[in-house]
């Protein structure tokens, strides 16, 4: 549980007892119930049960040491980008990606009344890091300076167990009937079309061979060697043979600069032999590569 905030500690005992009653149902999230993560896992695997984790490394760990039997993490965000240490996260926790699933997100502002019955204005809001970067503009347009929680919901939970009116939050509009505040602005994120993208983690990778007949993505991770030209070469092999590279991140490995490591994603599954020829092309050009699952798209990459 770690800290989560007293109005949240009794639905998350109840859903952690829940899920060791069990194991093998339960998706392992980060965030308290009626976080976005939450809302993820329902849509994603309705009849799974949720178990409430305090960060991602605890969901994560709820995996490896078998208290659930996948995790749902939130990777990337179409607004604001890459969530902060996934890419870090990921290769270190030893699961594999098992699948993908796409959520729009909008965000509630919520608070609590004053004694006179008015509500509002606020000095300083409580949510994500990524939901406060969602909703900067807003914020910043009316003077409510932004306070970074663990998550969105466990941010409500926090501002009603604080009983201080100045204070609001931003999560889904779900928390505020949790944890008994009231909704003063909907959809305050600054793009319409916010869209969340979140990855199942599991203890063992799909077969690729089971994904034939369905358009595949493979995430892997990779390290050049250092020398000249080294990532222009290495990259030559997926446009000599046709596949489609459809993110490619950057991110540094260790505290020297000296070394890049890359995170990409690709349509198609090894076993295909253009998948195949590219992988052996790029590992040639590499000090490291690492698959860290294939799976089935969830969304075509040419939508907009």
């Amino acid at each position: 549980m770690r800290s989560f905030p007293a109005p949240a500690l009794a639905m998350v005992e109840k859903m952690q007892t829940a899920a060791a009653a069990g194991p093998s149902r339960a998706i392992a999230l980060q965030g308290a119930p009626g976080a976005n993560s939450h809302r993820a896992a329902q849509e994603f695997a309705p009849d799974a049960l949720p178990l409430p984790c305090f960060s991602f490394e605890d969901a994560i760990e709820a995996v490896k040491d078998g208290r659930a039997g996948c995790a749902i993490i939130p990777i990337e965000n179409s607004q604001h980008g890459r969530v902060a240490d996934i890419h870090f996260l990921l290769p270190q926790s030893g699961l594999s990606i098992v699948a993908e699933h796409f959520m729009p997100i909008h965000h509630a502002l919520m608070g609590l009344r004053r004694p006179d019955g008015s509500i509002g204005p606020f000095e300083a809001a409580y949510s994500h890091p990524q939901a406060l970067g969602q909703s900067r503009h807003y914020l910043h347009e009316r003077g409510i300076v932004p306070l970074s929680y663990a998550d969105t919901a466990g941010a409500a939970a926090h501002v009603a167990e604080l009983r201080d009116p100045s204070l609001c939050a931003i999560a889904p509009a779900i928390a505020a009937d949790l944890y008994g505040l009231e909704i003063v602005d909907r959809r305050v994120e600054d793009a319409a079309d916010n869209m969340t993208r979140f990855v199942i983690l599991a203890p063992e990778p799909l077969d690729p061979s089971s994904l034939e007949g369905d358009t595949a993505i493979t995430t892997f991770i990779f390290e050049v060697k250092n020398i000249p030209a080294a990532l222009f070469k290495a990259m030559g092999g997926f446009a000599t043979n046709g596949v489609n590279m459809t993110k490619l991140e950057s991110y540094q490995k260790g505290a020297s600069f000296a070394a890049s490591m890359f995170y990409a994603d690709i349509i198609g599954a090894p076993g295909d032999a253009a998948v195949d020829r590219s992988l052996a092309e790029l590992a040639f050009h590499c000090k490291e590569l690492r698959i860290l699952g294939t799976y089935r798209q969830a969304r075509g990459r040419d939508l907009p």
